[in-house]
């Protein structure tokens, strides 16, 4: 017998979805951070596995789980905002199985328009409470009851991701909700995405993490040459800026912040490719790319 379907990740910003879809899928797609909106794209992490018969003579299922991993639900500023809102919009749309992703810290109802076309879904639901380390028993009971309350047909399963605390357990009960179908992906696929959307995305993880304030959201990256020469890889990447103000401080004083940011980046680009790269760094102030349809769609979003 063989299990496939998609399960789709959503949930409001910060509460540990990428986190938890890097736990769940075994690799590192997603990049983290404690800031919001650090994931813009919606992301398909592809997991294939067999779970063995514990009854004697019974089948072993194998299985493919296509998990996607979303953008936090917010309310869009600029039309970037609107494309990462969508992909969250989609998720609801085509899961054969949901998890919803909250915590211990945010306001349950935020965002209770997205929640209440949660509750509504005919598909399953599992409600992960994540963060759990961070209260004691009996808050723990209380966010439990108020989730059985809200959404009565799903299954409440709390968890600390990042401690990988009650998350075994997961990959087994949605191998039971999904439909007996083949594999969507080849089994050896790990992800939809090219090798150039994720170093896109480290060099914008070690922006997040470097940079202050507006910067980070107001920036893109995109590999305009990536060239493999025996063991090195020679990568060129542009950083979109929005305005003049910005490009000076990914530079910084003599260019000292933007060589430090290539460093950061380079390394773990090696790690990602297991090769030696040479990445070089430039910045480009595009004007309000953020607003124009034209610079989404080259940057990968959908715009509708």
């Amino acid at each position: 017998m063989h299990k496939a379907g998609f399960v789709n990740i959503v949930g409001n910003p910060n509460v540990g979805k990428s986190t938890l879809s890097n736990l769940l899928i075994g690799e590192r797609l997603s990049i983290i951070t404690a800031k919001a909106q650090t994931t813009r794209h919606r992301i398909f992490g592809i997991v294939n596995g067999t779970i063995e018969s514990k009854e004697e003579g019974a089948e072993n299922t194998d299985y493919q789980i296509v998990f996607s991993d979303t953008p936090g639900v917010l309310k869009p500023n600029y039309r970037l905002q609107e494309s990462m809102l969508n992909y969250s919009k989609e998720a609801l749309q085509d899961a054969d199985v949901l998890l919803y992703v909250t915590d211990t810290v945010e306001t349950p109802d935020k965002h209770s328009d997205f929640l209440h076309d949660v509750e509504k879904l005919k598909c399953p639901v599992i409600v992960i409470i994540n963060k759990i380390d961070l209260i004691d028993q009996s808050q723990l009971e209380e966010k439990v009851n108020y989730w059985h309350e809200q959404i009565p047909n799903a299954e409440i399963v709390p968890v600390s991701a990042m401690h990988s605390f009650n998350t075994q357990s997961i990959i087994h009960h949605i191998v039971e909700l999904l439909p007996e179908a083949d594999p969507y992906y080849d089994k050896e696929q790990l992800t939809d995405k090219p090798t150039r959307f994720f170093i896109n995305e480290i060099i914008r993880e070690k922006i997040l993490l470097y940079y202050k304030k507006e910067i980070p959201y107001s920036v893109e990256v995109e590999v305009e040459e990536f060239i493999e020469e025996g063991d090195q890889v020679n990568i060129r990447a542009v950083i979109h800026v929005a305005r003049d103000s910005q490009k000076g401080i990914i530079i910084g004083h003599q260019g000292v912040a933007i060589k430090k940011l290539g460093t950061l980046a380079r390394r773990d680009i090696e790690r990602f490719l297991d090769k030696k790269v040479f990445l070089q760094l430039y910045v480009k102030v595009t004007k309000d790319w953020r607003d124009r349809d034209a610079m989404l769609k080259q940057f990968g979003y959908e715009v509708k």
